[in-house]
């Protein structure tokens, strides 16, 4: 089989526009988000959204659950779709639910999206307490049924805690080093190291917000900073987590940032001069620019197994050790 290329994170408002993209950039499986503050009933709706895809355009995507079906996918032109969660609010307080959503496949979930969680503390919190009691078993019981633990929005005790505590390699599957862009969403080197050094995934993250420059940052600086990032943590460990937001509407992103629970609007990573969503870099508008990604590592001085291994190949291996029943 073909080296797969795989994104980690996109939220993009899907089509048969969309899927038909994914086919023309040749990206074999994604992670898409169903849930940021949905509850138990309204992320199961989003499920049978998919559903309804999967029927509408059996040609162009399948549902994924393992990394078997992402080479089923390959072998078939199809690309793979993976869900998962940013935030842990489809579990409602019940532990036993997570191994329902395990069922229903889903695969990867944010112990937090921002803010406090019954689990963790989200990085625009000011005090960072760490894992709850029942996020260390909720940590736990995603260990036992092959449920990934995701930080991309934690802070960075809760992100440590979860690295400790966890008995299998956790997943940070959207963000990029601050030492390259000091956000509050992108990850210290403390943090990345800790988590490369117990296995785990970093996904790197094309959102212009998180991006050195914004919408203007280039290919070169965004791959001569995974250049450095693999000569820091081993490229073994890096992926790609785009978290394309592509075709939304800026409604979209005021539920990500307030859902139900501020009366205020929260600008999140943006402000009241940049409200909406911010605009792509031109060389990733949407899946059909994923070649540029290739042409870019290779150019930042990467052999071809490395890229292949960035692209795609460090998920696939990831799937296969994660989705399982430990």
């Amino acid at each position: 089989m073909s080296a797969p290329v795989i994104d980690n994170l996109q939220y993009v408002n899907w089509s048969e526009k969309a899927f038909r993209q994914l086919r023309e950039g040749g990206v074999d499986a994604i992670h898409v988000t169903i849930a940021y503050h949905e509850s138990f009933r309204e992320a199961v709706l989003n499920v049978s959204q998919w559903n309804r895809w999967f029927e509408q355009y059996p040609e162009l995507i399948m549902r994924g659950t393992s990394g078997d079906d992402v080479r089923k996918a390959v072998e078939t032109g199809r690309t793979a779709v993976f869900f998962g969660f940013q935030n842990p609010s489809p579990i409602e307080d019940d532990i036993g639910l997570i191994e329902v959503w395990h069922q229903l496949g889903v695969r990867f979930m944010q112990l937090t999206y921002n803010n406090q969680s019954l689990l963790a503390t989200g990085c625009y919190e000011p005090d960072d307490t760490g894992l709850t009691r029942f996020g260390k078993q909720a940590v736990a019981e995603m260990n036992r049924v092959g449920l990934v633990v995701d930080m991309s929005h934690s802070a960075d005790r809760s992100t440590l805690e979860a690295i400790e505590h966890s008995t299998r390699p956790i997943a940070i599957t959207h963000a990029n080093p601050d030492w390259w862009h000091p956000a509050l969403r992108n990850k210290s080197d403390d943090v990345i190291r800790a988590l490369t050094e117990a296995g785990g995934m970093l996904g790197f993250s094309m959102y212009p917000h998180h991006l050195k420059d914004g919408t203007v940052c280039t290919l070169k600086s965004f791959c001569e900073m995974i250049a450095e990032a693999a000569s820091r943590y081993g490229a073994q460990h890096l992926g790609i987590g785009s978290d394309l937001c592509q075709d939304q509407p800026d409604s979209v992103v005021t539920w990500m940032r307030n859902g139900r629970w501020s009366k205020e609007m929260d600008y999140g990573e943006g402000s009241a001069a940049q409200a909406g969503f911010p605009e792509q870099p031109e060389w990733f508008v949407d899946n059909r620019d994923m070649p540029n990604l290739t042409k870019g590592l290779l150019d930042a001085g990467f052999d071809q197994a490395e890229v292949d291994g960035i692209m795609g190949g460090n998920w696939l291996r990831f799937y296969d050790s994660s989705f399982g029943a430990a």
